[in-house]
């Protein structure tokens, strides 16, 4: 580490052109990143997918749907409304990838009162679609007192894209003031204060430009646009708060390359244990194989790995150009940490540290209570905010068209394959049976299938219909349910998407031996696969975290108990936050709109902020451990320790609060969960376990903290 700040100072103005130049390569490659994202990121390789496939090649189901809503009022006549319809209907039929446009007229039921709806289907993915919806938008236009409004997945994933997009520029807007004030309060000056906004813009942009090029070898998902920003932003700064700071206390006594040497030789090794922290959070989601874990873990991973890059390289580099003009433009000076209000804290703290310690503990508690009543759901149409049209129109379409409990959404579609090359009476009576004992479950309210729709139970009877029946009525029964030895079978259940009890329907019935192999799709099947797959995976990542922190602390402070303390108090703090996020969204407190957990928010937020907050656990202990050494007074280190670390880790909590819960203030509801759930955690970690709990059960446990097989600690160099 030594010799990387004396190169950075010999080759500081190289290292700055090489800088400039990867972030107007990777920037350029940035800006093309939204127009390769696509989807919600729930994409998982398992029996969904697979009979999703076959759905979609061998009964021709389209790929992709665009709902057309339209609406009239009153006054409108009966003909216009009709003409209007038509025309609307017809101008799709213009566009070269149309699979088939069902017009309301098509179709019993398409027309209810006022309103009415239209089908455009493709054969093109969802995510794929943004010119022909350009398109359509372009063409389909409102009338007087005629309204017609698009929908359906391939709608709702472009207006997500796009809101992410907003929710961005809206996140950038509030937090990087903000920021930019704190970095202020903390340093003093504007010219040490900008720097690490700038580091955070060159981090982000190296980042996505960097994603970009992954794009060819896997589908991105839309949330990557926030989630990538919102992590890259806050570490960056965070790391470069640190430098900063560190090189702003070397120069005032050192020549500029011996401060650059020292700062890189103490905070750059703190940035490097912080950056692998995270790393190994982030890399703890590549266990779970479904396509927003992999995505996030990787733009996680990458943006960890450019920010720690960019603070160990540009930055050493800018501040030997800058030398002593960091201390430019001050607007005010800090006063010493002896007289500071930590002082006066740490010290409370430590006369009386079992009452502060029950007191933080109490807190905690309290705020995990809410926990045992989180729901979990898989984002959808309720993700987008409330204003955008595509969403109103697809609420309208579920109340006004679909039939309760006939929803896709109630929907399992089973695939019954014979494994012939035609259906025979035999496999009919298989598949006959396999029902019979699927509608004697409670939980079933119909099925639809080529038995219920020709009112015929009995087999024999059955393919005497198909066989001799007229062809107007069997032709509709074999599109629509039969291919060759197949046929397809559609089951209503009495539940909600996201209860448990229809994942377990579904699991367990997709194990069931009825005689006949069977493919479970719909979306029971999906909401099931997907769950399993994070409770299965996500305890191995979590053990990852856990024996990895556990290790490297171990090592760092040569103590047992340190580490194995850190991690029961990151775990209680992020289970606080989880209860206050539930408190918050789920219970609609805060005038919010009372809506279920997304899935991710766990998964993502203990990766992230379990590996961010062993970054102020070691900046804090290493300080504590190096007063130890010196003075072999335990309480006296803590204080010590406590008092000189306050600030710093005050003002880079306050940071990651800010740029993370700016997207408290946006539309799309998993990232303004996400954000606000990070926020929360970053608070409680920073302020009730920092500056309670850790010193108060460092003065409760005395010496004992630094036992290890009756080794004592080493002096070490300061951290930071």
């Amino acid at each position: 580490m030594n010799q990387l700040g004396n190169l950075m100072y010999k080759y500081r103005k190289l290292t700055l052109i090489i800088w400039v130049l990867i972030i107007a390569g990777f920037g350029f490659t940035a800006t093309k990143l939204p127009s390769v994202l696509s989807g919600n990121g729930f994409e998982y390789d398992g029996a969904y997918k697979e009979t999703r496939h076959i759905l979609e090649k061998e009964f021709e189901q389209p790929k992709a749907t665009i709902i057309v809503m339209f609406e009239r009022k009153k006054e409108i006549t009966d003909s216009n409304w009709k003409e209007y319809m038509k025309a609307t209907m017809d101008s799709a039929k213009d566009l070269n990838s149309v699979k088939n446009v069902i017009s309301p007229f098509d179709r019993e039921g398409m027309i209810k009162d006022n309103r009415a709806y239209g089908l455009i289907t493709f054969d093109k993915e969802p995510g794929n679609l943004s010119e022909e919806i350009k398109f359509l938008d372009k063409n389909l236009r409102d009338q007087d007192g005629l309204e017609v409004t698009l929908t359906g997945e391939p709608v709702i994933v472009k207006d997500l894209n796009e809101a992410s997009q907003e929710d961005l520029a809206k996140a950038e807007m509030i937090g990087l003031p903000i920021a930019l004030l704190v970095l202020i309060l903390a340093f003093g000056g504007l010219i040490a204060a900008s720097i690490p906004l700038v580091i955070g813009v060159i981090s982000i942009l190296t980042t996505m430009g960097v994603v970009y090029f992954f794009s060819y070898a896997t589908d991105l998902s839309i949330f990557i646009l926030n989630i990538v920003p919102m992590i890259g932003l806050a570490l960056s700064i965070d790391f470069a708060l640190l430098f900063i700071n560190r090189y702003k206390e070397e120069v005032k006594s050192k020549s500029i390359p011996e401060a650059l040497r020292v700062t890189v030789a103490t905070a750059g090794r703190s940035i490097i244990f912080s950056g692998l922290c995270v790393f190994i959070g982030l890399s703890g989601l590549l266990f779970i194989q479904i396509d927003i874990f992999q995505n996030v873990a990787l733009g996680g991973m990458i943006v960890v790995l450019v920010s720690a890059l960019s603070a160990l390289t540009f930055l050493p580099a800018l501040l030997a150009i800058l030398g002593d003009k960091i201390h430019s433009l001050s607007v005010w000076r800090a006063k010493e940490s002896s007289k500071s209000i930590w002082n006066k804290f740490a010290k409370f703290v430590m006369k009386k540290p079992l009452v502060m310690m029950l007191s933080a503990f109490a807190i905690l508690l309290v705020c995990l209570v809410p926990v045992r009543e989180m729901s979990l759901a898989i984002p959808g149409v309720d993700a987008l905010p409330p204003k955008y049209p595509s969403r109103v129109a697809y609420e309208t379409f579920q109340d006004h068209f679909m039939e309760k409990g006939k929803s896709d959404r109630n929907k399992v579609s089973i695939v019954f394959d014979s494994k012939e090359d035609r259906l025979d009476e035999n496999s009919a009576e298989k598949i006959l049976n396999a029902i019979k004992k699927i509608q004697e479950n409670t939980l079933v309210t119909s099925v639809d299938s080529a038995f219920t729709a020709t009112s015929i139970d009995d087999a024999k009877m059955f393919m005497g219909f198909l066989k001799q029946g007229n062809p107007e009525q069997t032709q509709p029964i074999r599109d629509y349910f039969i291919r060759d030895g197949k046929m397809l079978v559609n089951v209503y259940l009495d539940e909600d998407i996201e209860s448990p009890e229809a994942r377990k329907w579904v699991r367990e019935w997709s194990k069931k031996d009825l005689g006949i192999k069977t493919n479970f799709g719909g979306s029971y099947k999906f909401e099931q696969e997907i769950f399993d797959e994070i409770f299965k995976k996500a305890p191995h990542g979590l053990m990852l975290i856990l024996v990895s922190t556990f290790i490297i602390l171990m090592l760092a402070f040569r103590s047992l108990l340190i580490p194995i303390k850190a991690i029961l108090m990151n775990i209680l703090s992020l289970g606080s936050t989880f209860g206050i996020v539930v408190w918050i969204y789920q219970q609609g407190h805060f005038g919010m709109e009372s809506v279920n957990i997304a899935l991710v928010l766990p998964v993502f937020v203990f990766s992230l902020v379990f590996g961010l907050s062993m970054d102020y656990e070691v900046f804090l202990i290493s300080r504590i451990q190096e007063y130890y050494l010196e003075t072999g007074d335990n309480s006296k280190a803590t204080i010590d320790g406590l008092t000189s670390t306050s600030k710093i880790i005050t003002s880079a909590a306050a940071i990651m609060i800010v740029v993370t819960g700016a997207f408290a203030f946006t539309g799309v509801m998993p990232v303004k969960q996400l954000g606000v759930g990070i926020a929360i955690a970053i608070f409680i970690d920073a302020t009730i376990v920092r500056m309670i709990l850790v010193p108060s059960l460092m003065k409760l446990l005395g010496d004992w903290n630094w036992w290890f097989f009756g080794i004592k600690p080493r002096k070490k160099m300061n951290a930071h």
